[in-house]
């Protein structure tokens, strides 16, 4: 089973922890994000990943020099330009030599769903592509799909006006899909599998979906990268995770409350961390806040600065002592 995962775009919702690290590839409490996604995909039977790459390739390849990634193989596809959702869908399963039904994924999606539920049912009822669904409350942010009572597609509607959308059930970024989807999709210029490819199988009623309320969050903004992390040390999805790392060093005195404290993190005396995710070999200093924040990698937080408002350390930055930010990020970028 091979499944293709979309991990070429810019994170630009997640500037500046973007700028050096592509967002796939950020830590969810000890491993990337990618990891998560992947492993999720092996329960399912999937043992080869294309990733779908664009933006710091390079990156990707450091990581996994080996061709592996949560024990399932690796293959990579290097979009020479970006293609949007369905070019580089085409483009990577044509690089791979993809000839049978595959599934596609987002790669930074952080989901429950019974992958092989989906994979079933798509073949049950003989569609050339199905679609999971995912309940929200406010759809107007995502792709909004009305299906029949058998599930059937009627319609692909992309972000409508928060009073237009016909449910609330939403596009939730896998899909499983027969090899002609590929040929739908024009090479040469860039193709959402959204608005275009989609909209076209519906019309020649070749599109079902399958509704889940399992677990499922977008991971690509400040709020749901640190919400993932936090739902992994509640136990919110299975086992607890832990939050501090055992390279991670605070302080006794330290405050840390429902956060997460990375591998060689440090937390300084009478410093407070809450809901905040301090990341790899990062710096609190005495008396410093973190509420509600992010501190990227080797970032630091000198004395008696305070982070709040879903404040955004970068790699290697700074806060510099007695600062007040919020709703911060630095660098900041255009």
């Amino acid at each position: 089973m091979k499944a293709i995962v979309l991990v070429g775009g810019f994170g630009t919702r997640l500037h500046p922890l973007t700028l050096t690290t592509p967002k796939q590839m950020l830590p969810v409490v000890d491993t990337t994000m990618l990891e998560h996604v992947i492993g999720g995909l092996g329960a399912h039977g999937v043992d080869e990943v294309v990733l779908s790459l664009g933006y710091k390739e390079d990156v990707f390849r450091e990581a996994y020099p080996d061709g592996e990634c949560a024990g399932v193989a690796l293959t990579y596809a290097v979009e020479p330009e970006p293609l949007d959702t369905a070019g580089a869908v085409r483009f990577a399963a044509e690089w791979a030599g993809i000839d049978e039904t595959f599934i596609v994924v987002n790669g930074d999606v952080f989901t429950d769903l019974d992958v092989s539920e989906v994979w079933n049912r798509h073949h049950e009822v003989g569609a050339e592509g199905t679609i999971a669904l995912t309940p929200v409350d406010d759809p107007s942010r995502y792709g909004v799909v009305p299906t029949d009572p058998d599930g059937k597609v009627l319609g692909f509607v992309e972000k409508p006006a928060p009073d237009k959308a016909p449910t609330n059930w939403i596009n939730a970024g896998t899909y499983v899909l027969e090899p002609s989807v590929l040929q739908r999709i024009e090479t040469g210029r860039k193709v959402s599998i959204e608005r275009e490819t989609f909209p076209a199988i519906v019309a020649d009623g070749g599109l079902w979906a399958l509704q889940s309320g399992a677990y499922w969050v977008d991971a690509g903004t400040p709020q749901s990268y640190i919400d993932i992390q936090l739902d992994l040390i509640d136990g919110v999805r299975g086992t607890a995770r832990q939050g501090i790392a055992d390279s991670a060093s605070v302080a006794d005195d330290a405050h840390v409350v429902h956060s997460v404290v990375m591998a060689g993190a440090s937390v300084g005396s009478g410093a407070v961390v809450r809901d905040s995710i301090i990341s790899v070999g990062a710096s609190v200093a005495a008396n410093a806040v973190v509420d509600g924040s992010i501190v990227g990698p080797r970032a630091v937080v000198e004395t008696g600065a305070k982070l709040t408002g879903l404040s955004m350390l970068g790699d290697g930055a700074v806060a510099i002592a007695g600062a007040r930010l919020d709703g911060a990020r630095i660098p900041e970028v255009d």
